[in-house]
């Protein structure tokens, strides 16, 4: 009699849940992220926004929650109810870096959370100002670096933040000595380069072409693996004495764990037809970004990857933040 009860409690709530999945949704989702309007995260999210609508039937509201590297906005998506109605676009940052770098967080990037698909992968780029240091390309570069130790002042976007990991393990793979000097954000980084503070920056890509193309700074390679489409031209790092080397982040949707699977495949599926849109897909690559599309266990698998992965380099670099 208890095991007959149990059964049919049981297939209630199955019921109750697919129910649920084949309404959604229902009424609008909000996209949570934890960086400000204008930004590069939220540049990608305003590309997706109107396909995203199109498909699910619903509006998009995006909601700024920017602060502690985006730990506000994912804190917030970690606690939230796993209706299918909260999403939050993450990086490699937020579900990577931070988890080695911050050395207490209120969730756990893999265990709070459902991956949904990422979006893009995003390069870096070493960016130079020639009256500081007039080097062609990577090998020039790190000759004239290696020539006068000490002497080179790098920039990044904070201690600990990926544009000073980058640039960290750059270093130590080429064997060079530079001083860090750390600002906030990107918009005080790349002014430090483009005054001469500094002579160079691991930045966005997305954000130095214009000031290559206005000859204010000058673009030596990028950090991805191959060469991206928004300039083909540009060399790899590892094409120019570095090989292996690989320093990326990618942009990607989360929700709260316990996400209904059904929901989850539909928004994956969503987010693939929103990314394989040609007309988004071209600007995301003109934006010098790479599109990118995986499956649910495909995304998952990436952030356990890439968690671990920029644990060895925060470990290597020793940076932390309390």
């Amino acid at each position: 009699m208890l095991k007959a009860l149990m059964g049919s409690f049981a297939a209630f709530f199955l019921s109750a849940a697919g129910a649920m999945a084949q309404d959604w949704p229902a009424r609008p989702i909000t996209l949570y992220m934890g960086f400000p309007a204008g930004s590069g995260v939220d540049v990608i999210a305003r590309l997706l926004q109107p396909s995203l609508e199109k498909t699910l039937g619903q509006r998009l509201v995006i909601d700024y929650k920017s602060g502690a590297g985006g730990n506000l906005a994912s804190e917030t998506v970690a606690n939230a109810k796993a209706d299918g109605y909260t999403f939050l676009l993450g990086t490699a940052a937020t579900h990577g870096v931070n988890a080695a770098l911050y050395s207490k967080l209120p969730f756990d990037v893999e265990r709070d959370f459902t991956p949904i698909a990422p979006i893009v992968d995003v390069p870096n780029v070493l960016a130079i100002n020639p009256a500081v240091i007039d080097a062609t390309n990577v090998q020039d570069f790190i000759a004239k670096v290696k020539a006068a130790p000490g002497r080179y002042s790098y920039a990044s976007t904070g201690n600990g933040t990926g544009t000073h990991l980058a640039f960290a393990a750059f270093n130590a793979q080429a064997g060079l000595n530079m001083v860090h000097v750390p600002y906030k954000g990107g918009p005080d980084a790349t002014n430090s380069v483009l005054k001469g503070e500094t002579c160079c920056v691991f930045a966005l890509l997305q954000a130095m072409m214009q000031h290559a193309k206005a000859g204010k700074v000058r673009l030596l390679g990028v950090t991805t693996a191959h060469r991206v489409g928004a300039m083909p031209d540009l060399p790899t790092i590892a094409e120019q004495g570095l090989p292996g080397y690989e320093s990326y982040i990618w942009f990607g949707v989360f929700a709260p764990k316990g996400l209904d699977a059904a929901i989850a495949a539909r928004m994956n599926a969503a987010l693939k037809t929103a990314i394989e849109d040609p007309e988004v897909n071209r600007k995301m690559v003109e934006l010098g970004n790479t599109p990118r599309y995986e499956t649910l266990d495909q995304f998952k698998a990436t952030v356990a990857k890439d968690r671990a992965r920029w644990a060895q380099v925060v470990k290597s670099v020793g940076a932390t933040i309390d």
